[in-house]
């Protein structure tokens, strides 16, 4: 099936009545793909044309003469669709195990290449976990934009629940969010004497033992404080960039 969006009528007798959805989904997926020599002299042809096609000297070109396997059975097809296509894969994908098998391995065996701490095995947050995040909840729709926002930053932040916090990491937490019910803490993994706090809002918190990753806090609980608390969570990101060498 070729990728050219203005299929012919041939191409779309033959896709059926939805064609334009079965081009979409089905075009590049194992089903829809083999290995020719020939491309560029298949181009847009109707199925049955490149099934039987011969070059200018009258040798045979076509799936029907191929020397490779994977298109044996193109050769006995008379159409080319989603039925097709679907069948391909799945004959493609059982080949491919019988070729490539993975071994089996014993659960003591897999956790001694597994790297997650006994900690994360253990069990795994979410956000439906934090009671003051859930829907209904004051803090619910400041904390959905703020998390927004932090996610921008960088393709490299991820963000990942904890029991007490939610943090968002790229080498690791930059700022860690603590929900509570009228406001939500920050804990920026940055020295106080680093964040330029022109608003004077931050608070030290070296060695105070609160939750969270970092010395500096911040509490936002509006709206209007976003603009603010973004500009110094970027702060924290970039000094965490900087502390391992971007």
């Amino acid at each position: 099936m070729p990728q050219n969006p203005k299929l012919s009528e041939e191409w779309k007798q033959a896709l059926g009545d939805d064609w334009e959805t079965v081009q979409k989904e089905y075009l590049h997926t194992l089903g829809n793909l083999t290995l020719t020599g020939y491309n560029s002299e298949y181009q847009d042809k109707p199925f049955l044309v490149k099934r039987d096609m011969k070059d200018k000297d009258g040798l045979p070109i076509g799936f029907r003469d191929s020397p490779i396997r994977l298109n044996r059975e193109l050769a006995t097809l008379e159409t080319w669709n989603k039925d097709e296509i679907l069948k391909r894969a799945g004959k493609v994908i059982e080949l491919t195990i019988s070729i490539w098998s993975y071994p089996q391995l014993s659960e003591e065996v897999l956790d001694k290449y597994d790297n997650k701490s006994k900690e994360e095995k253990k069990s795994k947050y979410t956000l439906e976990d934090h009671e003051f995040l859930k829907e209904g909840e004051p803090m619910n729709p400041l904390f959905n934009e703020l998390r927004k926002r932090i996610l921008n930053i960088d393709s490299s932040v991820r963000e990942e629940p904890q029991k007490l916090y939610v943090a968002y990491k790229s080498f690791t937490n930059f700022v860690d969010i603590v929900p509570q019910k009228n406001a939500l803490r920050l804990s920026l993994n940055i020295p106080f004497e680093k964040i330029k706090d022109v608003e004077e809002k931050c608070k030290d918190v070296t060695d105070k033992g609160r939750w969270g990753n970092g010395d500096t806090e911040l509490k936002v609980s509006e709206f209007n404080d976003l603009d603010y608390a973004i500009s110094l969570i970027i702060q924290a990101f970039n000094y965490i960039e900087g502390e391992n060498g971007n």
